[in-house]
């Protein structure tokens, strides 16, 4: 008789048990399963500075690797795959424990002190930018889940093709009064693929019906940015998020190289999507041979902002693409302009994204041409002013 195998799952942490398995290293051949090519997955724990006690788990599927970060919020630290990395380099050097974080600091701007990820989480009882809520609360940059520690943190490895790894963690945004929120993150990969996925599960909690706001803040760089660098997406409108950006609204999809002094401009899009509300951008570089592709749908994520801070090298040469339940606005201009969901007690709203590393000029063009089929014969508004 013959024992079916079953999906690998192993729970590395669990604050209800005070579960906490130490750092380790394991490989496609040190589990039971008949998974194809080689792969591994390494957890440890850095020491030194203001990372210390923070866990990173290392997921490796042969032909991308990426680096999640339960300590924070389980972000996505950095991703590399053939010559291409995804991410960016922060003056912030290190992967900072939340406990050395004070998101009040600089009137509301402290979330800066950690940011360095490829990927963070902006939400979810409150986004964008910091400043008083209508209420008068004072609502800090982006948000708390990016410096929310995961509660439990579990790997997965499917025992059927096309044997996915899965890296799962559950954050819980609670605050007495305003907030139950559980968010069920998962970061996953098939092996040899050069792509990999966010999906997400947000609970409310409560007994009350209760507002959220999350917007996935990717982040990128060199190789992929630099001076004629170009986004490519369908786009429905786009307007400048101010005056700055105003300025600049011609040349709105191209980059400049490191420029001293630049600062930075915002663009908000409203997406167009095929007939399953699934949408596609890309940043590629200026020779249009090595590019990302983010992926997501509108039903889910219906904004998207274009963030590009092409300061010098040593300030933060980076461009964020970030799909979001609305625009970085503070939230009392968001509700104003109705882009503030709320969730019913009980209720959950999925998220999806994928993320796609293109490693030559025709995966490049592949990608564009995608893209102008979902855009087809239909109109892209620019606006010359922010429209909120």
């Amino acid at each position: 008789m013959t024992t079916k195998a079953a999906p690998f799952h192993r729970v590395i942490t669990d604050s209800e048990t005070s579960l906490h398995a130490e750092d380790f290293h394991f490989h496609h051949t040190d589990i039971d399963l008949k998974t194809q090519g080689h792969w591994s997955i390494q957890k440890h724990t850095l020491h030194g500075g203001k990372q210390e006690g923070v866990e990173l788990i290392e997921i490796d599927n042969g032909k991308l690797k990426f680096a999640v970060i339960p300590t924070r919020g389980m972000s996505i630290y950095k991703v590399w795959c053939g010559d291409v990395s995804l991410g960016w380099k922060s003056p912030v050097d290190e992967i900072v424990n939340p406990a050395f974080i004070n998101l009040e600091s600089r009137g509301g701007l402290g979330w800066l002190d950690g940011f360095n990820e490829m990927m963070v989480r902006c939400g979810v009882e409150f986004a964008g930018h910091p400043g008083e809520d209508d209420d008068g609360r004072m609502l800090t940059l982006h948000g708390k889940i990016g410096n929310i520690p995961a509660s439990k943190v579990e790997i997965i490895v499917d025992d059927k093709p096309p044997y996915r790894i899965r890296i799962r963690g559950r954050v819980d945004e609670k605050t007495f009064k305003f907030s139950d929120y559980e968010l069920w993150t998962e970061i996953s990969t098939v092996p040899g693929s050069n792509s990999f996925q966010v999906s997400d599960t947000l609970t409310n909690k409560s007994d009350y019906e209760r507002e959220y706001q999350i917007i996935y803040h990717g982040n990128f760089s060199q190789p992929l940015l630099e001076e004629g660098s170009k986004f490519v997406a369908a786009i429905k409108e786009v307007s400048p998020f101010n005056d700055d950006a105003a300025n600049e609204i011609k040349t709105w999809a191209t980059y400049f190289g490191p420029t001293k002094d630049y600062g930075e401009t915002v663009f908000t899009i409203i997406p167009y999507a095929d007939k399953n509300g699934d949408t596609d951008t890309m940043l590629h570089n200026a020779d249009g041979d090595r590019g990302v592709a983010v992926s997501f749908n509108i039903n889910e994520l219906p904004y998207l902002t274009l963030w590009k801070n092409t300061d010098t090298l040593k300030e933060g040469y980076v461009t964020g693409i970030e799909p979001g339940s609305g625009f970085p606005y503070n939230k009392s201009v968001e509700r104003k302009a109705g882009r503030v969901p709320t969730l019913r007690p009980g209720k959950s709203q999925s998220f999806s994204l994928e993320y796609t590393v293109l490693l030559s000029s025709d995966e490049v063009k592949a990608r564009e041409s995608s893209i102008k089929k979902i855009q087809g014969s239909r109109k892209t508004k620019v606006n010359k002013t922010p429209v909120q």
